[in-house]
């Protein structure tokens, strides 16, 4: 499985399709990402019932309070044993470092700035209309507060990679099929698995444009080969 780049994600307030996709895909996958959605219309039980399928879990609740509460809502995510989970970069210094817990075998990636977000936005709510400088700024900080790993668009992960250097995890959404956009997209920044991957991506999330496609398999596959 290790040579598996992909991590689909589980947008679904369907537990029994999802299973089912599951099932059909998890020889095909590094790993299975829970949200919101399907976190909060299934639980720990429906977490479990994926995760029997297929242990591989990336845990994404984008943690974001004050550092005693994220330190307490790791220790319970640590209870689920998922293989990544997330908290936001923005939670700043202290709050990172009380994510780091001892004897975590949760590796903890830090969200810089959302896929779905533009520089009209990012100058709107961070005073930056250059995404590159304010993304640079808060990945310098995850690695200086010992995070895994960071989440961040695939226009980011070249001068990333030259800032974290090859261990340091880069988790990647916002990645889209080619000819197979969808006509309505919320996100901004995109490429495709392939581009992404040579860009020094450690893994790649994929949602619609597998799970919405005719045939999620063949899909996949395809997308595999295209990588190997």
């Amino acid at each position: 499985m290790k040579k598996n780049k992909i991590i689909v994600a589980l947008d679904s307030d369907n537990l029994i399709k999802t299973k089912q996709l599951v099932k059909r895909l998890k020889n095909q996958v590094f790993a299975f990402k829970i949200g919101y959605e399907f976190f909060f219309n299934f639980g720990i039980d429906g977490y479990q019932k994926i995760k029997k399928i297929c242990p591989n879990i990336f845990l994404d609740l984008k943690l974001h309070d004050i550092p005693n509460t994220v330190n307490k809502g790791i220790k319970a995510i640590q209870k689920l044993d998922p293989i990544l989970t997330t908290i936001h970069i923005s939670g700043g210094d202290e709050m990172m470092k009380a994510s780091k817990i001892k004897h975590n075998n949760t590796k903890i990636l830090g969200v810089s700035i959302l896929t779905s977000l533009d520089k009209d936005q990012t100058s709107k709510y961070y005073n930056k209309k250059k995404i590159k400088e304010l993304v640079k700024k808060f990945v310098t900080e995850a690695k200086r507060n010992k995070l895994d790993g960071v989440v961040c668009s695939p226009m980011e992960i070249k001068y990333i990679r030259e800032i974290v250097g090859k261990k340091f995890l880069i988790v990647t959404p916002g990645i889209r099929l080619k000819n197979k956009m969808p006509s309505k997209d919320d996100q901004k920044r995109t490429l495709t698995p392939k581009k992404a991957i040579s860009l020094g991506a450690s893994f790649l999330v994929i949602g619609r444009p597998i799970t919405a496609s005719q045939n999620p398999l063949e899909t996949i596959k395809e997308i595999n080969k295209s990588l190997s």
